[in-house]
């Protein structure tokens, strides 16, 4: 079939009113700038989910970045859309001005060369993420070891996406279907998703970025979702994968082997959605020496008790149902963490309005 008939399939649709979720923030970037949701059926309601890591990061979290970048021969560093979250009481580029250390780095590697020249100072990097970025620090902690590196922590904040879906389809997030992501899928294979559209009978399409891209795997999901109890009872599986050229059913085993390693589970808070059994990845027992306390970081409280970001990630509601979106609450003032990064669905709603 051409795209054409993909988008005239979509843009026709006149069946029940279905909503699928997309769980990564990149897709919600490229979603909101692609506007596909304004050509598509009004039938088919395109959501946001918990996909962006820094806006699911708890206050806990930035409040103890913030109090680590306060300690003397200390410094935190971290990407630039972290420093801009807010913390029970402010942010790391708050703190920053009023004169705790913190620095922000391109790549958790530039953290090597930092150490290396001030071996007598500490640098604690904030290393948050989800699958995808969660080999990049197994790269990280291979070179600190293979260098006798000692004068570096990580402060993780790094979550897998399989349970928080699950969480969701617990907890009343009425969702027919999951864009699954693309970049996370490349590590754990499509795979990784299976177990949940069995369990709860939904559809999940792994898809790319690009508007060709999404519109195959909107397609791919509408289709299943019509089809599924035909697919279910010949045994075929929920799971598709429309983004064969970087992802296979396996995934990236070395990388998976190189995160175990490192690496075990244990329940992690999410921002808004509170803490999910087996959500989070920490530092194994035999590594605890390079952890800077990541455990046990909760939230605390809204920054402000009008923002809905905690719905909006729950897929309940849309961004501009919020009584703050575009008001008080925008990427020059964020309200919540959903407008703090540029992976925010309230960001993204923002700029493509």
């Amino acid at each position: 079939m051409e795209l054409q008939t993909y988008i005239e399939y979509l843009k026709n649709y006149d069946g029940p009113e279905v909503t699928f979720m997309e769980v990564c923030g990149s897709h919600t970037a490229a979603i909101a700038k692609s506007g596909i949701a304004r050509v598509i059926s009004p039938k088919i309601h395109l959501v946001s989910g918990p996909g962006c890591p820094v806006c699911v990061s708890p206050s806990g979290y930035v409040d103890r970045l913030i109090a680590l970048a306060k300690e003397p021969e200390t410094t935190v560093c971290t990407f630039g859309d972290l420093l801009r979250i807010p913390g029970t009481e402010y942010s790391l580029n708050e703190a920053k001005g009023q004169g705790a250390s913190v620095e922000m780095v391109y790549s958790p590697m530039d953290v090597i060369a930092l150490a290396k020249e001030h071996p007598d100072h500490t640098y604690v990097f904030g290393a948050v993420g989800f699958e995808t970025t969660v080999p990049v620090y197994t790269v990280l902690l291979d070179e600190m070891l293979r260098e006798h590196i000692t004068n570096i922590r990580l402060l993780t904040a790094l979550k897998v996406m399989p349970p928080v879906i699950g969480w969701l389809c617990d907890n009343g997030a009425h969702i027919d279907g999951f864009i699954a992501p693309g970049h996370v899928s490349v590590i754990t294979g499509s795979k990784h998703f299976e177990a949940l559209s069995r369990q709860y009978g939904i559809p999940f399409a792994v898809t790319g970025f690009s508007p060709k891209e999404l519109v195959l795997g909107i397609y791919g999901l509408l289709r299943m979702w019509e089809q599924k109890e035909e697919l279910r009872q010949q045994g075929d599986s929920l799971t598709k994968n429309f983004y064969p050229s970087v992802v296979t059913t396996e995934g990236n085993t070395i990388a998976q082997a190189k995160v175990e390693q490192y690496f075990e589970p244990g329940p992690a808070v999410w921002r808004g959605m509170g803490e999910i059994a087996d959500s989070g990845l920490y530092l194994r027992p035999e590594y605890a020496a390079y952890d800077a306390g990541s455990r046990g970081l909760d939230e605390d409280h809204k920054i402000n008790k009008a923002c809905r970001c905690d719905q909006v990630l729950m897929g309940k509601i849309s961004s501009y149902d919020c009584p703050l979106f575009g008001k008080v609450c925008t990427p020059l003032s964020p309200q919540g963490a959903c407008m703090v990064s540029s992976e925010g669905s309230c960001y993204q709603r923002y700029l493509n309005r």
